[in-house]
């Protein structure tokens, strides 16, 4: 029997979540593993529009709000050092971006949650409401059937495949990268973990679970809880088109390279990540009423993946009291909360102990029973 590889911190999980974690933790000279299981994963990243999306982010939990409003202002900073050192260009832009309302309901709606938001929470940010007139000297394209939107100068967008090659290509240098290693079972052995793939085992001194939707099985031998679930979005992308769309939409952007991904479906469906021509009609349908030019563009790809979602849709941060020195870190919004993760939350795993202040994502707020 072959003996167990030795690690510092072995990272669970190879997705936008774990590579940022990863890289964080190897950028404080930490030495870690990163197991990946590779493209065979439900990859949240693949259902990502790609949107640093601040408006709206955190409704009913002014903790989330604060979170995703600190790490979209640090994404100028972010994006420049991971692009100057991969050498690889993020395509990060933040012009702002529209929320769609096609009623007037919805519109009034939407301003107040913004409203309410902005009342709780205490990062500031700026939104403002348009009509349709107001979108039109923005965006001349959009369509009558636009009633309104909210408009908010701190949303941006990014690709997420290159972000996650970036983030990939830097830890490489720095970390031990292992992708096509499922990690089939973890468990505590001695003062460290056992992490036990097909390829071998490792030791490892602490643990990190950014395994997605694995997660939810691999907690509970850790003395962790990830109480999640797979929400499926359906994403279309077009042929290339001459550069219109300045602006991110809630559902819909152009790529620097000129191709339009839409998508906005939210879907429970369980573990099934295949398409479905209602969903990808409806989805469609959207679009050109939103931007008629749309009707004539060619549609080259549409597929399917499988979001991390917890109950309250908030991210859950926890570290295990029977099992010190392993963490479990689950959330949907990997894109946006990237310079966190690499950033603020690194340097506390690092040190061994989560920021108290970051509480309201404990896991145990799911386990208070309701009065």
């Amino acid at each position: 029997m072959r003996s167990p590889h030795k690690t510092g911190i072995a990272v669970i999980g190879g997705g936008i979540v774990g590579a940022s974690v990863a890289y964080g933790l190897a950028a404080r000279g930490e030495k870690v593993t990163l197991f990946d299981e590779g493209d065979i994963a439900f990859r949240a990243a693949r259902g990502n529009l790609g949107n640093v999306w601040v408006q709206g982010k955190g409704a009913g939990g002014p903790a989330y709000a604060d979170l995703t409003r600190r790490a979209a202002k640090d994404w100028d900073d972010f994006a420049h050092d991971l692009g100057a050192e991969s050498g690889i260009d993020l395509h990060f832009r933040r012009p702002g971006a529209f929320f769609f309302c096609f009623t007037e309901a919805e519109l009034e709606r939407r301003s107040k949650t913004l409203t309410d938001l902005d009342a709780q929470a205490t990062v500031p940010s700026r939104f403002e409401v348009m009509d349709n007139a107001g979108i039109r000297r923005l965006l001349p394209e959009v369509s009558s059937a636009v009633v309104g939107a909210t408009f908010c100068s701190d949303d941006g967008t990014t690709n997420p495949f290159h972000l996650l090659r970036a983030l990939l290509s830097v830890f490489e240098r720095r970390g031990d990268y292992r992708p096509g290693h499922p990690v089939a079972r973890l468990a505590p052995d001695g003062s460290g973990f056992r992490v036990e793939t097909p390829q071998g085992d490792w030791l490892a001194d602490r643990v990190i679970l950014t395994a997605g939707l694995g997660n939810k099985e691999l907690a509970p031998g850790l003395g962790l809880s990830a109480p999640i679930r797979p929400v499926r979005g359906q994403i279309l992308v077009t042929e290339k088109l001459k550069p219109f769309l300045r602006y991110g939409i809630s559902f819909i952007r152009q790529t620097v390279e000129g191709g339009v991904i839409f998508g906005e479906s939210s879907e429970e469906a369980g573990l099934d990540d295949r398409t479905t021509p209602d969903v990808i009609q409806t989805t469609a349908q959207r679009a050109v009423a939103a931007l008629p030019l749309l009707a004539n563009a060619q549609v080259v790809r549409s597929w399917a993946a499988l979001r991390v979602m917890s109950p309250d849709g908030m991210p859950v941060y926890a570290e295990s009291a029977a099992h010190p020195g392993a963490f479990l870190v689950t959330v949907h919004s990997g894109v946006t909360l990237a310079p966190f993760h690499a950033g603020p939350l690194a340097t506390a795993l690092s040190a061994g102990r989560l920021d108290p202040a970051w509480q309201p994502f404990s896991s145990d707020r799911f386990s208070v029973p309701a009065s």
